[in-house]
């Protein structure tokens, strides 16, 4: 794994932007993080267990979690190899965390292909989500570069970031089950901050400083700056399944409209509409038909609800990057993760 030390190190030396950066190096941190998922002691846990979720994490997308807990490291001094078990810790959460996300949401495509427990079957999707969530903590307790301390203190971050994230799930699934059409753009930004913000961007940058020997100061500054630019990235996310493309997000497109998906986008356009009965009989319908689902989207985009995401987002960055500036000094890391923020709302896909 020294090699991809040296490969990362060498891109945080100068000046890159974060796509750049993303596009030379996710391959390359796939085989890093899969070299922490283990092989079984009987060649069937490997057919039915270990070889589909290697498989699965193969088609890993952008890798944008364990790089920015390489950048924050080095952001503050560190030695990026120091990093590796934390960041890859945080991959096989996301890992699990699409597998089941794609079981309650009842998803069929993840990245164009189609989801795993269509691939593979329920049971034994479900059973590799859980083999995904085992391996976080482990991963770095058998780290022999972190010292007890720190290893205490990341599993600490880790557990922390598992429960907001689920309690977002929660709350997210919860309303789609209770036909919630009472809620409010408040509420949405607590949901997708605990189910979003902690584990794409708050704790992989936290983490990062951590390992590389960050001051508090700056380990709540990275924490801060990840959680404002990862809930700009779910916006993002959110804004793309609604007027990007199937072919950039490489899943069911307008899929959020189908599932009843309460993002910032519908609970504004809740509030704001004069065609709001409309806007909910869609949501409540599982509608698929692209007419019907187009339809849903230029409803919210004539009361404004598109653009208000969108100017939400935009400056939720803007302040991140001021925040992180004041802490953080200057470095080619540093220039990295204030790019990544703009990437994160600019981003196509």
């Amino acid at each position: 794994m020294s090699y991809i030390s040296e490969i990362i190190s060498g891109a945080l030396e100068s000046p890159h932007t974060f796509e750049d950066y993303l596009n030379c190096h996710a391959e390359k941190v796939g085989v890093l993080v899969n070299e922490f998922i283990p092989h079984g002691t009987h060649s069937d846990m490997d057919r039915y267990l270990y070889d589909p979720l290697v498989r699965y994490s193969d088609n890993g997308g952008k890798r944008h979690r364990p790089l920015i807990c390489f950048a924050a490291c080095s952001a503050v001094g560190g030695n990026v190899e120091r990093a590796f078990s934390v960041a890859a810790a945080i991959e096989h959460f996301h890992t699990a965390a699409l597998i089941h996300d794609d079981i309650a949401d009842e998803a069929e495509l993840r990245r164009g292909e189609p989801c795993l427990h269509l691939a593979e079957g329920m049971g034994l999707a479900i059973n590799m989500g859980d083999l995904g969530l085992s391996l976080v903590n482990g991963t770095v307790v058998k780290d022999p570069n972190l010292d007890d301390t720190v290893k205490v203190r990341a599993i600490s971050e880790l557990i922390d970031m598992t429960q907001r994230t689920i309690e977002g799930q929660a709350m997210d699934i919860g309303w789609a089950r209770d036909a919630r059409y009472d809620l409010t753009p408040e509420d949405y930004l607590v949901m997708a901050t605990h189910k979003t913000a902690f584990y794409s961007g708050a704790v992989p940058l936290a983490l990062g400083a951590i390992v590389g020997g960050a001051n508090d100061a700056q380990v709540e500054a990275l924490r801060n700056f990840g959680l404002d630019t990862g809930l700009a990235f779910q916006i993002q996310d959110d804004l793309l399944n609604l007027i990007g493309s199937e072919e950039s997000t490489q899943k069911d497109f307008h899929s959020d409209i189908t599932e009843g998906k309460r993002t910032l986008v519908v609970v504004h356009a809740l509030q704001n509409s004069d065609k709001r009965d409309r806007l909910v009989e869609i949501l409540s319908s599982k509608e698929k038909d692209p007419a019907v689902l187009a339809e849903a989207v230029q409803i919210m985009e004539d009361c404004g609800s598109i653009e208000y995401a969108r100017n939400f987002a935009m400056n939720l960055t803007a302040i991140a990057k001021n925040r992180l500036i004041e802490i953080v000094e200057p470095s080619p890391a540093r220039e990295l993760l204030l790019s990544m923020a703009d990437w994160f709302v600019s981003r196509l896909k």
